[in-house]
């Protein structure tokens, strides 16, 4: 079995200060591990201020275009260049609030790797699709739209994090063994494609953990590690997290 690092990456959302990238920064590099990798995904405003803090930082989404008429757009090669090195692409929000389909984000996930980023596909169902059975079929989707553009190889250079729909920012959180159950079809799923590229993938939970599910989530076999909303923003919560998560794979 291929030995996976750890990693618990922060996503403020539209939240976040200069004072707070101080509190984060300093907070982090009390934990920081070779065992795992911390990374913070702030607005885009503030990517300059964590990079200089010392923080592997990434962006929460990016444009499927390159340098062009799109205001409001942020392209890839200017958030390499401020020193980012991640990326979210497919998070819900960007799905549901503004319509980004499977195709939309395997064209950010490709663009993004064209200049270096390493995006992190988010992937999930809703609490509909999950009532009527579908979680595998929704999931399975979104990650075959990545697969179909770009090959199962693409995938090498990327994170992968589950997160149930219904169970971000809503306090609910998927069970440690439902988690397993998605994180393990995930996996199965690309090692019929390429057995050593699904043992080597990292696969991240997400949905409304804490500090005080996180240890349960993070010692289940296929989940290595988790995509932290709320909690990312609270030095304390997001500490205990990451400490739960050293040496958890």
């Amino acid at each position: 079995m291929a030995i996976r690092k750890a990693m618990v990456a922060g996503n403020w959302k539209m939240n976040g200060s200069l004072e707070l990238v101080k509190q984060m920064s300093d907070a982090i590099n009390d934990v920081k591990s070779q065992e795992m990798d911390i990374v913070l995904f702030p607005p885009f405003p503030l990517v300059p201020a964590m990079v200089a803090s010392g923080v592997s930082t990434g962006a929460q989404t990016v444009s499927e275009n390159t340098p062009g008429a799109f205001t409001g757009e942020v392209d890839a090669q200017l958030i390499k260049d401020l020193g980012a090195t991640y990326v979210l692409v497919g998070h819900s929000e960007r799905r549901s609030i503004y319509n980004e389909s499977n195709a939309t984000v395997a064209e950010k996930f490709a663009r993004a790797q064209q200049v270096g980023l390493t995006p992190i596909l988010c992937v999930g169902e809703s609490e509909s699709e999950q009532e009527n059975g579908q979680t595998e079929q929704v999931v399975a989707a979104q990650i075959d739209a990545v697969i179909e553009k770009l090959g199962v190889a693409a995938l090498k250079d990327s994170v992968i994090a589950y997160e149930p729909v219904w169970a971000i920012g809503t306090g609910k959180t998927a069970s440690p063994e439902q988690a397993q159950t998605v994180h393990k079809f995930i996996r199965d799923k690309i090692a019929s494609l390429d057995s050593n590229l699904a043992q080597g993938l990292t696969i991240l939970y997400g949905g409304s953990v804490n500090e005080k599910n996180s240890e349960l989530l993070f010692a289940q076999t296929d989940i290595d590690g988790g995509l932290i909303g709320g909690a990312s923003l609270k030095a304390e919560s997001f500490t205990a997290i990451c400490n739960s998560a050293k040496g958890t794979v």
